[in-house]
């Protein structure tokens, strides 16, 4: 499976809130930055899907928008907008970083 194969497959499972589906796709050691700050937000599997059962995937209305991709190696860039994880629509541009067959880093950078 390519890189984009895998970050289009944890975006259908995102979306369909199919939370074993969504962690089928990370590495065991999955970091996830938020910069600007340097060390990661979340690092682990065990803690990302805490945080994905009790943040996201708890909320009926979630959906991931896919606005725009691209593909560079093995890093996976997606510019999309987020409804239903907060009061109010939002936009991140994610990098997935794959390895593996796995996501192992990403990095989310939010409009301001």
């Amino acid at each position: 499976m390519s890189p984009e194969d895998i970050v289009e497959r944890q975006l259908d499972a995102y979306n369909a809130r199919d939370l074993e589906r969504f962690l089928a796709h990370y590495a065991e050691t999955i970091s996830v930055y938020r910069p600007p700050a340097a060390l990661p937000a979340i690092t682990g599997k065990a803690a990302f899907g805490a945080f994905y059962a009790t943040q996201r995937f708890n909320r009926a209305n979630l959906h991931a928008e896919l606005v725009k991709r691209m593909v560079l190696g093995n890093k996976v860039i997606d510019h999309e907008r987020i409804t239903g994880a907060r009061d109010f629509p939002f936009e991140v541009a994610v990098v997935y970083d794959v390895a593996g067959g796995l996501i192992q880093r990403t990095w989310s950078f939010e409009a301001d």
